[in-house]
Order: structure tokens, then C-alpha cells, then sequence
């Protein structure tokens, strides 16, 4: 079959989705499948540096952020026009898998429109809270993405907020995938639904490539190296990752330990500037960015990795990692740790407390005794099976054979 995916950015740019996408697209094609992937073009330096690639439909665009990364497309005629003669000299498309929030769901849903093409709309995101978190006047931001969603889609109810505007979303299309249980449980209370005769939402849980992660097990020693306890944080360094939280913790916590934080954002020099205060026992070290495979290696050689975010991720995709890895995790979002099922030293004993500097200390204190012990928690050895991209894959092939057949 030929699949065409819709993103807001180039899936060649960084960002949790278009890891996802490159992913999707190779599994797809090893499986025999044509993959075509819509997104807009991207300027300065890092676009120069994407390499020419067929399957890429790079859409014109304007820039959007300072250092020119990441491009916006506007979802009007001239952008329909000109993705209907992109995808005129491809082969047939039998589906359309949008996955973008923004412009480039709107491009895609019109594309399947015009066409009469079933679609398959992964959410990603939590779009109230990921605007909560980076705009200052998030409620006026969603009425007008909800007046934007009207004009280039048509109306799709009275209310302007964001789960109004997934619900429009949804109800242009056959399917609807999220990426984990609790998402997909959140979306259906919320009537985020397809517009099909099955109302639910299909999980599929974004994976790990199968190659890179037999390299990581392969390349692990299989035996701890003593020493203190070794934690890695890992992810984006904004407010709602809860990096500063986690090194108020760990000097709240009096642990002493090895801890590495990997990543890079606007608050490292926040983050820096509090460890240098707060001085914890612990020894803190920022490795900055790193590419995967050695960012999967560090993983693997830590007895934990702490993940602090709350309510803002749809999957968790560190904790994930590292349970495929054989790591356990100190889990703050309780919609995670039951998505992981075992493995994990919870904080806190409810969802209040999780969000606390007080219960964030004592589980790290905990999991830190559980190390020098010995006697860590142990993963769900299924979790490494049932995370490659070659199930995930699997899995999304049968969702869009049965929209096809419908």
C-alpha cells in the first residue's frame, strides 16, 4: 500500500513526533509498503544539511523560530494545489496517516478530503497542556487555533477549547491512534473519537527501532559496576520536564549518588546555577546532548532513570527505553507507572503528593537504598518484546487495512 504521513515539521528536525515518523517510515518499507511524508521545508543550516530523499514532499514555507529549524506551511488553496502535483507523479494513495497537530493536520485532512481517502489521525500531544506550558495567554492561543481549525476544515461545534479542537480532528477521521492507554482513555472521555462506527481509540505505542536496540543490548555488560547509586534524567530542560523540581529533590533527598543529566533546553543554566547553591550530596553531572545509541548506552549502564513530568507526556518514552533495557525508573505521573505496569519506585502516594519536593526526595531516597541493597525493582521482561517498532508497525498495518476495507 501507499502511505502518505502529514507533519507539522520535517520529521529531519528534532522533536518526539518525527522520531517517531522516520521510525514508522523505515518499518513500513521494510515491510514492503511506499511511504510519503508531507511536511513543510525547512530553512537555514539544518535544512542544507537534510539529504535529498525521495519519499520527502517538502512543502514551501516560512520559518518560525530563530535559528530557522522549524517551518510552517499555511493550509490554503495554493498549499492544496501544490500537494495534489507533488503526489500526482507518486503512486495511488490508499491512505492518509496525519500526524501533526497544526497546519499540517489541516493539509492533510483537505488532501484526504479532495480525494475522498480514508485517514488515520495519530494524537501526539496533548494539545491544552503543551500550550499551557509554552504560551502565556493559552486560553485566547486554543480559541484561535479553534477559529483556524473552522476556516480551513469547516465548523466543528461551539466551544473553543483544546479538547474541542482534538474532537474536530477526530471527526474527520476513520481512525484515531494514541500512543498509550491512559491517553486514549483521556481522549475517549473527552469525545475525541473517529467519526466511524467503532468509537474508541486504537493504541499504538510509539517504539524503539529493533536494530538499535539489539546494539544496546548487545554493547551492555550484564553486571553492575559497584558504586554509589547512578541515576540519569534525561529530556527537554523547560518548565514542564520539572528539571529544577527533580535538583530540589535530590539535595532534599541527602542520597549520595551519581547523577547524570542528559539534554539540553532553556533552563540548564537555571538548572546549573541551583545545583552550585543547593550543593547535594549527590554529585550532579551535565552531559549535554547526545546521540541516541549513546544516549540508549547510558540508560543501560544507570540502576535508574527519574522521570518528573506530570500530566504533560502522552507516552513517557524514557521510562519505556529503559525497562526495554532491563532499567527500572522513579516514576512522578501515575498515568505512566500504570502504563509500565512493574518496574518503577512511584512518587508519592497519590496524584497531590506526587507533585511535591517532599515525596519526590523520599522516593529517591528509597530507590537508592534498594540499589546499595541490591534488591532494585524488577522490570516486566515483556515490555522489551512489545516495544519494538516491528510490533508497533504490525500493529498500524491492520488499523489502515481496516479503514481501507471500509
Amino acid at each position: 500500500m501507499h502511505v502518505v504521513m502529514f507533519g507539522d515539521q520535517h520529521v529531519e528536525t528534532l522533536g518526539g513526533a518525527q522520531v517517531s515518523m522516520r521510525l514508522q517510515r523505515r518499518f513500513l518499507e521494510k515491510a514492503g509498503h511506499t511511504v510519503t511524508v508531507v511536511a513543510p521545508r525547512v530553512h537555514g543550516p539544518r535544512g542544507q544539511a537534510i539529504a535529498p530523499d525521495a519519499a520527502y514532499l517538502d512543502i514551501p514555507s516560512i520559518p518560525i523560530t530563530p535559528d530557522r529549524e522549524y517551518s510552517m506551511s499555511w493550509p490554503g488553496r495554493r498549499t492544496d494545489r501544490w500537494v495534489d502535483a507533488a503526489l500526482a507523479a507518486r503512486p495511488p494513495v490508499d491512505v492518509v496517516h496525519v500526524q501533526a497537530d497544526f497546519w499540517g493536520a489541516f493539509i492533510g485532512h483537505r488532501f484526504a478530503a479532495r480525494h475522498r481517502l480514508p485517514v488515520v489521525h495519530t494524537m501526539h500531544n496533548r494539545v491544552d497542556v503543551g500550550i499551557a506550558a509554552t504560551t502565556p495567554f493559552p486560553k485566547t492561543v486554543l480559541r484561535v487555533l479553534n477559529d483556524w481549525q473552522s476556516w480551513a476544515l469547516g465548523p466543528h461545534g461551539t466551544r473553543r477549547d483544546g479538547w474541542a479542537y482534538l474532537r474536530g480532528l477526530a471527526a474527520k477521521s476513520d481512525a484515531v491512534t494514541a500512543p498509550s492507554s491512559h491517553f486514549a482513555r483521556r481522549l475517549e472521555e473527552h469525545g475525541v473519537v473517529p467519526r466511524d462506527a467503532v468509537p474508541h481509540v486504537d493504541v499504538v505505542w510509539n517504539g524503539i527501532d529493533d536494530d538499535v536496540l539489539d546494539s544496546a543490548l548487545a554493547a551492555a555488560t550484564g553486571s553492575r559496576v559497584p558504586g554509589p547509586p547512578r541515576f540519569v534524567w534525561l529530556g527537554r530542560m523547560s518548565p514542564e520536564k520539572r528539571l529544577l523540581p527533580f535538583l530540589e529533590a535530590l539535595a532534599a533527598s541527602g542520597v549520595r549518588a551519581d547523577v547524570e543529566v542528559i539534554g539540553g533546553g532553556g533552563q540548564r543554566r537555571a538548572a546549573e546555577r541551583l545545583v552550585a547553591r543547593l550543593r547535594p550530596e549527590a554529585s550532579v553531572v551535565f552531559a549535554g546532548r547526545m546521540p541516541y545509541a549513546r544516549t540508549l548506552a547510558r540508560i543501560a549502564a544507570a540502576d535508574a532513570v527519574v522521570q518528573t513530568s506530570i500530566g504533560f507526556e502522552t507516552q513517557g518514552m524514557t521510562i519505556f527505553e529503559a525497562a526495554s533495557l532491563g532499567t527500572p525508573s522513579v516514576i512522578s505521573d501515575r498515568d505512566l507507572a500504570a502504563e509500565l505496569g512493574a518496574g518503577y519506585w512511584p512518587v508519592g502516594s497519590d496524584a497531590a503528593a506526587a507533585a511535591t519536593t517532599a515525596a519526590l526526595a523520599e522516593a529517591l531516597r528509597v530507590a537508592a537504598a534498594d540499589i546499595d541493597a541490591g534488591s532494585p525493582v524488577e522490570v516486566d521482561p515483556s515490555i522489551r518484546e512489545r516495544f519494538r517498532q516491528s510490533s508497533r508497525t504490525a500493529a498500524m498495518i491492520e488499523i489502515y487495512e481496516r479503514v481501507i476495507a471500509r
